[in-house]
């Protein structure tokens, strides 16, 4: 009788992540579809099929869009954020969960009050101060304001990973006259790689997709990331009807994120419940 309860659960959840995963699939396929048209086929029914594939309509979107100056502008904030600050999360974390200094207790509870504050309160007093250091309309100051910015969600995550490594190690490596720095080098980083990936997966997700800082702080279109460049093309939408090339520019937008999601999908499944357990 349980058995069979449990199977008709079963059925019933598989049933509605089907669902939710057509209500995130058949978005993607349909842009992809509507990108092969003519304009003329996609005015006339949007749902058909296109009669002949429009693949230059790709070369078209990187063409008018200038996505290749806009991709390495991308490749720039994205990749710098990232190393920069996924070693500044993995420091602080090591720091905060695993360094016993005077006042360590009272910086993560202040760290932690910062969850209940919205993230908006800050754009105003940031502004001010990126503007007064003269880091506006740069990639720099963005890679800056990215790095430093530090999000509590990556730090918790860490910190809760790092909480599960046995203390044993390090002391013996302090024993065998090994500095903090050495054993936070050669022996919580290798033991902390699986963290370690699963944030720098989340935080590549994050700045790819990022658009109200760059759409802020950038007003050179010489510099925009992709998500900005693809919101300034969807407004010049309103003014002419060259739809298929928009879409064919959000497809080639939406590879990076759909290759790093392919090869990574085992990681960030798992990096929900990473450090949930202590060992």
């Amino acid at each position: 009788m349980d058995t069979n309860k449990r199977t008709f659960i079963d059925v019933i959840w598989r049933l509605i992540m089907f669902i939710c995963a057509l209500t995130v699939i058949f978005p993607l396929l349909w842009i992809i579809l509507e990108s092969l048209k003519t304009n003329k086929e996609f005015f006339a029914n949007v749902w058909a099929l296109p009669s002949q594939f429009r693949w230059e309509n790709y070369k078209n979107a990187w063409e008018m869009y200038h996505l290749g100056s806009t991709m390495l502008n991308t490749l720039y904030y994205v990749g710098v954020s990232l190393a920069l600050g996924t070693f500044l999360a993995t420091l602080s974390a090591y720091t905060l969960t695993r360094v016993e200094f005077t006042g360590r207790k009272f910086i993560w509870g202040t760290i932690m009050i910062s969850l209940f504050l919205p993230g908006i309160n800050a754009l105003v007093p940031q502004y001010v101060l990126m503007r007064d250091l003269g880091l506006t309309n740069s990639l720099t100051g963005l890679v800056i304001l990215d790095s430093f910015g530090e999000s509590v969600f990556f730090l918790m995550l860490l910190g809760g990973f790092m909480q599960s490594l046995p203390k044993e190690m390090e002391e013996s490596a302090f024993i065998d006259g090994a500095s903090l720095f050495q054993v936070f080098i050669r022996i919580i980083l290798p033991l902390s790689t699986p963290g370690i990936v699963t944030v720098a997966i989340f935080k590549f997700l994050g700045l790819y997709n990022s658009f109200l800082g760059p759409f802020i702080y950038l007003s050179d279109a010489k510099k925009y990331t992709i998500g900005v460049a693809m919101y300034h093309a969807n407004q010049l939408m309103q003014y002419k009807a060259d739809w298929v090339t928009l879409f064919a520019g959000v497809t080639i937008a939406m590879i990076p994120t759909i290759i790093i999601y392919i090869v990574f999908q085992r990681q960030i499944s798992e990096g929900a419940t990473l450090g949930g357990v202590k060992g």
